[in-house]
């Protein structure tokens, strides 16, 4: 198995791209650290494969301690953390820039950013550490594209590329590579959750107007993404480090 007994630990592990990640990643034999928010949807995950392949934690990635305890628990209950998926992200509201509060631009930006951030700075001094690892970041197609009412989303996944490449040239001589999955649409509560906003927005229909824009003429599956995520966490792409690594649909093409 391509991660055997490597230690993972993913944020926003109880959403649909992070429950089909944790998925794939204990079936390429990896011990699996889930953090979310809650526990709610992760202990049901820890149940239904067991807690010798994977455990769960609460974390609010934007808060430090938080974050730096979430660390040492991976740590403590699995010894290592040799894969770090940062995951977890909210999309904030739908509308204009001119109708949209700054609140949600400062919560998007504290989830999204801040913890991406966090997460960087407490996970790579354990992998300097132990001698290496892997950072996979989840972007967006948000992360390469300008769009109308996401702004605050937008702005969020294209500062996450602009951390995974510093941060990747920062920590590449510690044996670390740093990497950017960009999904585009995928079948997910988040992406439910876009759609009503545009709906509600009055800017139409979401769905049909990015399957109409996407060469492969449809949304993508969780699975999809966690395949990509599962490639850069493995030695399969021991070369790779600074890059986007798109899985849109041919999207941003």
């Amino acid at each position: 198995m391509k991660l055997d007994n490597k230690v993972v630990l993913i944020t926003g592990a109880g959403g649909g791209i992070g429950q089909a990640a944790v998925r794939k990643f204990v079936s390429e034999g990896a011990k699996v650290m889930l953090a979310d928010i809650g526990t709610d949807e992760t202990q049901v995950l820890v149940d239904e494969l067991g807690s010798e392949h994977c455990a769960c934690v609460a974390v609010d990635v934007a808060d430090a301690a938080q974050v730096e305890e979430m660390v040492h628990a991976t740590v403590n209950t699995f010894g290592a953390i040799d894969v770090f998926v940062a995951n977890a992200g909210i999309e904030g509201k739908i509308g204009p820039i001119m109708d949209t509060d700054v609140s949600n631009l400062d919560q998007v930006l504290a989830v999204n950013v801040r913890g991406v951030w966090l997460g960087l700075h407490y996970v790579m001094p354990v992998m300097r550490d132990a001698g290496g690892g892997s950072v996979i970041i989840t972007s967006s197609g948000a992360g390469v594209q300008g769009s109308p009412n996401t702004a605050a989303y937008n702005t969020s996944k294209h500062a996450v590329i602009g951390l995974m490449r510093c941060a990747a040239l920062e920590v590449a001589q510690f044996g670390i590579r740093v990497n950017t999955v960009n999904p585009g649409a995928v079948e997910t509560r988040m992406m439910e959750s876009i759609e009503d906003g545009f709906a509600e927005a009055g800017a139409g229909d979401f769905r049909t107007m990015v399957e109409a824009v996407t060469p492969l003429g449809r949304y993508g599956q969780p699975d999809e993404i966690a395949n990509m995520m599962v490639f850069l966490g493995s030695d399969d792409s021991s070369y790779c480090t600074g890059g986007v690594f798109m899985v849109d649909g041919g999207n941003s093409t």
